[in-house]
């Protein structure tokens, strides 16, 4: 058990549990341009001293990065780095399911229309995630995954089988922290946050709906991939700064989800995964 620490813990808890930092709340997560301008200040270079001292802080692996660290040029441009090829590999067995990227795990075996996402307490169900751009009744009676993403985990991800990928859809909304304390405190954080929502159509895991959670200082949600012919591991896109969440919706009789999982979940407790890392098998 591993108690986690954030940049900007101390700040979240103001934010989210006194008066004076819920009436300030209300115009950060509202007022799209104070994130956007969060992100732009990142981009800036002098940002780049903050770099060395954050990896030190979080204990970043620096063998796994693409570049070495003098070579990012401010602090979003090693927010957003890539990996060695060889950091994060996808198993190309097609039983098994790899997560879509990093971060911290829950997952539900079963949804049903009034299934609570992402923990006990938060109202937002799978139709109040897709709104009215899925029809969330195909979901109903599958599974979910939810991967949390802190701001020192690696933060591009992937698709989690081979298939055809549609376009993705965007619904515009607030910018919450996903932060647990935040997730506490606002019932409907995951229907009211904005998300890029993109129907794929696995090979093996059949029709599944991913969609990526924007954030408080997400300053975008970056997709790379191309509509069509999409490969099991390929990155699919990236959040610019910020924490972060990605949701991962089946269709029934489509995923088992690992026990290990099942019973952490079920305690409330997330478990620290890698993209690539099997998290089930298929039905």
């Amino acid at each position: 058990m591993i108690a986690e620490t954030s940049p900007g813990l101390r700040i979240l808890v103001w934010l989210y549990t006194s008066s004076l930092g819920r009436f300030f709340l209300l115009l950060l997560t509202r007022l799209r341009f104070v994130s956007e301008l969060f992100g732009w200040w990142q981009k800036n270079r002098f940002t780049k001293q903050h770099i060395r001292k954050f990896v030190e802080q979080y204990q970043i692996n620096v063998k796994e990065i693409e570049l070495p660290i003098d070579h990012y040029n401010n602090f979003n441009a090693f927010f957003t780095r890539k990996l060695k090829p060889e950091a994060r590999s996808f198993t190309t067995d097609p039983m098994l399911l790899p997560c879509p990227s990093d971060g911290k795990i829950l997952v539900y075996p079963f949804l049903n229309p009034n299934t609570s996402i992402p923990v006990k307490g938060a109202l937002s169900t799978p139709g109040k995630i897709l709104g009215d751009s899925v029809d969330s009744s195909h979901y109903i009676g599958g599974g979910a995954a939810v991967i949390r993403l802190a701001p020192y985990d690696y933060h591009r991800f992937h698709f989690i089988d081979g298939g055809n990928a549609g376009a993705t859809q965007e619904i515009s909304g607030n910018y919450h922290s996903v932060n647990p304390i935040a997730v506490g405190q606002i019932p409907d954080l995951f229907s009211i946050n904005k998300r890029s929502i993109t129907e794929i159509e696995t090979v093996s895991f059949g029709r599944v709906a991913c969609i990526e959670v924007g954030a408080l200082n997400v300053g975008s949600i970056i997709q790379t991939y191309v509509p069509g012919t999409v490969i099991r591991g390929h990155e699919k896109g990236y959040f610019q700064f910020g924490g972060s969440t990605i949701v991962l919706l089946f269709r029934p009789n489509s995923i088992l989800f690992d026990d290990d999982l099942l019973t952490d979940s079920s305690n409330g407790i997330e478990v620290h995964v890698s993209a690539g890392e099997s998290i089930g098998k298929k039905y």
